[in-house]
């Protein structure tokens, strides 16, 4: 399993909006190859800067090849979605996981 996370920031005036959109962004992107599940969390430390709130989305995926074809095939077209929709308004970073497994 790989863990893909995707730390949001997104200006206060258009949160309401933006998480009713981020619903259904994730529903559709389960519906990718290899998604088996997501949560969502606020993020509460660090503060978020005046006017802001910060949110983290963790993906669960079956494994590193079906992350690397969301990211070669899908990505572009899932991320302009957002950035079209509420351009300036957010910002996103991005990290990827994999458990450690022993020595």
């Amino acid at each position: 399993m790989i863990l893909y996370e995707v730390n949001l920031d997104v200006d206060r005036t258009i949160f309401a909006a933006y998480r009713t959109w981020l619903d259904e962004h994730i529903r559709v992107m389960l519906t990718l190859p290899g998604f088996i599940g997501a949560e969502v969390f606020e993020l509460h430390q660090p503060t978020p800067a005046a006017q802001r709130r910060s949110l983290c989305v963790q993906y669960r995926l079956a494994n590193a090849a079906d992350l690397d074809r969301y990211l070669r095939i899908d990505a572009p077209r899932m991320r302009a979605e957002g950035e079209t929709r509420f351009p300036g308004q957010f910002s996103a970073s991005r990290r990827i996981l994999q458990p450690l497994l022993p020595d």
